[in-house]
């Protein structure tokens, strides 16, 4: 029996419709730049098997430290206990993070990274004795698909059927050139009643709305505008991390820092399940007490797993090197490139870059949202090309892992041009 069809018996996928699904994708091997089918066929991974990977599939630094860790520890409680490997890494993380981030919490994925830190803001206040219950969030936002995360998010959608149970949240509108200082005036007016305990971005890229990207200076005002209300401020880097942006963080394009990030997908390098919650001293000192129940009272079964953390460090290792920031600048560059050639299409609107990400919307007629058919025609299109993308609707992006070279860059735009030339 064939891998799809046991897979059909028994298998529920992400994100996928399967009345109408066709048959999955039979991935069998990844190599680098690569994904191998059971047909033999290969596919440039263009979008990071979902902005995960980051030095490509199967590098042999990563799993050397795997297979090393495995043989010294390969899980362990860590309630009460802890192991060279995620001290290493906590070390290691707030050693390139801004100054006041010193204390880390472990999880699993990004969604829990964004849930803890709701948790922390919401408990920070309630321990301090500060009645502060609201958040501000950003139209268009994705931090995950956990309650918390999900109330914070996007209404409709994905998420109609579970809104009943959502806390309440205000939204902001997207900044756009046009409307940035009315939204920044409707945020400051909501913090001036003093009752938000916290707000929650994506810094400068909203990746599952579709990339769209803001500017770093109107971020800087923005949580300016928050820390000057004492309200506190969470950076959502589970995608912009890991050199996504053009820096490590995209924190670092920014002057003024939030007192909270969640990290994943780069962290691990794409290959190990881990999130980090990462906060200050001043925010954790205000769970110490005598009181067990004003600790932060949240764990996981592979809270801080060793294999996990090993995997993360060696990723660290490989931002040390040049090489890797070489890759990072290549892809700038290509996609700037590719940028002024996509210009010249009459149907091809809103084109944008931020570091590796280069995104753009395509308008046919139709529907031009997350269930736009472009989609589906994009992507059984481009795995013809030997191209693995997975649009948003009607948005086209590319974000590759940073060891593409040239040719294979090449390769991934010559198929998109090619679409949009059918296209018409």
């Amino acid at each position: 029996m064939k891998l799809s069809e046991r897979d059909k018996a028994h298998v529920w996928h992400p994100f996928t419709q399967h009345k109408t699904a066709g048959d999955p994708l039979e991935i069998v091997k990844a190599e680098g730049v690569y994904l191998f089918d059971a047909s033999g066929n290969s596919y440039i991974d263009a979008n990071s098997s979902w902005w995960v990977n980051t030095h490509g599939h199967g590098h042999p630094y990563i799993g050397e430290a795997l297979n090393k860790q495995f043989y010294t520890i390969d899980h362990t409680v860590f309630a009460g206990v802890t192991h060279p490997k995620a001290v290493e890494l906590a070390e290691r993380i707030t050693e390139r993070l801004p100054s006041h981030f010193q204390k880390v919490f472990f999880s699993d994925n990004g969604s829990t990274a964004v849930e803890i830190a709701l948790k922390m803001v919401i408990q920070y206040w309630h321990n301090k004795g500060v009645d502060k219950h609201r958040f501000l969030a950003m139209n268009g936002s994705y931090h995950g698909d956990t309650f918390g995360a999900m109330s914070l998010g996007q209404r409709g959608y994905f998420n109609k059927p579970f809104e009943p149970y959502f806390f309440d949240a205000d939204y902001i509108d997207f900044p756009t050139e046009e409307n940035r200082e009315e939204v920044l005036e409707k945020a400051e007016k909501l913090f001036r009643t003093g009752d938000f305990a916290g707000m929650i971005v994506e810094p400068m890229v909203q990746g599952a709305a579709g990339m769209r990207m803001y500017s770093s200076d109107f971020l800087d005002r923005l949580t300016r505008l928050a820390h000057d209300h004492g309200v506190l401020v969470i950076f959502d880097e589970v995608m912009t991390g890991f050199g996504r942006t053009g820096e490590l963080f995209a924190m670092d394009h920014c002057n003024e820092k939030p007192d909270l990030t969640a990290l994943s997908k780069g962290l691990t390098a794409g290959v190990m399940a881990l999130g980090l919650t990462v906060t200050s001293d001043a925010i954790y000192e205000a769970f110490l007490a005598e009181e067990t129940t004003k600790a932060l009272l949240h764990g996981h079964s592979f809270t801080a797993n060793p294999l996990a953390c090993a995997v993360a460090c060696a990723n660290l290792d490989l931002f040390d090197r040049k090489e890797t920031w070489k890759g990072i600048r290549n892809i700038v560059d290509w996609n700037e490139n590719f940028a002024t050639s996509l210009a010249k299409y009459s149907i091809i609107q809103n084109i944008r870059q931020q570091g590796t990400i280069l995104a753009f919307d395509v308008f046919t007629g139709g529907d031009a949202t997350y269930f736009s058919d472009i989609k589906t025609k994009a992507y059984e299109y481009f795995l013809k090309c030997g191209v693995l993308l997975r649009p948003l609707g009607n948005t086209l992006f590319v974000n590759p892992p940073y060891c593409i070279n040239a040719e294979e860059y090449k390769k991934v735009q010559d198929a998109i041009e090619a679409f949009i030339q059918e296209l018409g």
